[in-house]
């Protein structure tokens, strides 16, 4: 559990305090897309197996 807030302090020394939010929305957004491009993959691999 330290380890995650040594890890999220040095990220927000890093980015500063002002730009965290938006780092983490578009992180966010980002893994959500990866999540349906995987979802989609997978499902256009299940209609292409005989």
């Amino acid at each position: 559990m330290t380890e995650i807030i040594v890890l999220l302090a040095i990220i927000a020394l890093f980015f500063g305090a002002k730009r965290l939010p938006a780092l983490v929305r578009s992180v966010g957004v980002s893994i959500g897309e990866f999540k349906r491009g995987m979802a989609a993959d997978a499902d256009s691999s299940i209609d292409r197996e005989p």
